[in-house]
């Protein structure tokens, strides 16, 4: 039910938006102007959030008591469920750990998605937009904000709860759920393709992971240095092609400090994404694996 009123009243919203866009267009008045609808805070407003409270207080003590709550057998140690699911609102987390180290995806990414929607405003002070319905004058909000609340949240729910089966394999819609159905024998680095399955390919240079360091490099940083080129390319070259090239116009809006606040979080959330599709097509676990540091991304 909660995902279906998500669905319906962000289409609702889409279309108000653009109903209000068409009338702009024409130069016709706002669908919100010609509505009168401005009440008092005081008693209005707070008598009518009264009488709701009271309301769904009591709808909610009755459900409890005629519903029997849908409670599983009390824990049982030698009985474990396949697989142990986090209540649902927790399940777009544990998704997150499928593909990152428990620090990012149970701290840094949910710490950055807090910063982000706390910083959204002060990076895009676009005046337009406030007290109506619209999406041509608030592009880059609704986007970002759709980007990070759709994709990052609610399809890390929906693939936990429904496509996720025994042994935390993904199934599809239709797929019967196998507890005997074989997981990914290997998941691969960014150093195991570079080091091993390349040249194993091609026969450019030895398969084998580094293990003696070089002068005063340690071997683990040799080991990692193509995952290491990868993500400070991403993080700090990206950025500087994109504001002089496709974000010129941001860049030259927003500033130099509010881009940077601004790549820190859209990085990151571009980052979930990218190492979905790269663990779906090709088993790939981390671009970088330092365990010596536990520092793996």
């Amino acid at each position: 039910m909660m995902l279906y009123f998500t669905g319906f009243c962000t289409w609702l919203g889409f279309r108000q938006a653009a109903l209000n866009d068409e009338r702009m267009e024409r130069g016709q008045p706002l669908i919100e102007s010609g509505a009168d609808d401005k009440v008092l805070v005081w008693p209005d407003l707070v008598y009518t959030e009264l009488v709701c409270l009271i309301l769904c207080s009591v709808f909610l003590i009755v459900w409890a008591i005629v519903l029997k709550a849908p409670l599983e057998p009390p824990a049982n140690p030698t009985n474990i469920p396949n697989p142990s699911k986090a209540p649902w609102y927790f399940l777009g987390l544990q998704e997150l750990l499928v593909y990152f180290d428990p620090w990012i995806a149970g701290v840094l990414l949910p710490g950055l998605i807090i910063v982000g929607l706390i910083a959204l405003p002060y990076i895009d002070k676009n005046p337009r937009g406030n007290g109506y319905y619209t999406f041509k004058e608030r592009r880059f909000v609704i986007s970002v904000f759709m980007f990070g609340f759709i994709i990052m949240w609610i399809v890390l729910i929906v693939l936990g709860t429904f496509l996720r089966g025994p042994n935390w394999n993904l199934f599809g819609p239709y797929e019967t759920w196998d507890p005997h159905r074989p997981a990914a024998l290997l998941n691969v680095n960014v150093s195991d393709i570079f080091w091993v399955v390349i040249p194993e390919k091609t026969g450019w240079w030895t398969p084998g992971l580094p293990t003696k360091g070089l002068l005063f490099i340690p071997a683990y940083l040799i080991r990692e240095a193509p995952g290491l080129i990868l993500l400070g390319g991403y993080f700090c070259v990206l950025p500087v092609l994109l504001a002089k090239t496709v974000w010129k116009r941001l860049y030259a809006q927003i500033g130099l400090m509010r881009y940077v606040v601004f790549w820190v979080l859209m990085s990151w959330m571009f980052i979930v994404p990218i190492k979905m599709l790269l663990r779906w097509a090709m088993n790939m676990k981390y671009f970088v694996a330092i365990t010596e540091w536990f520092l793996n991304v």
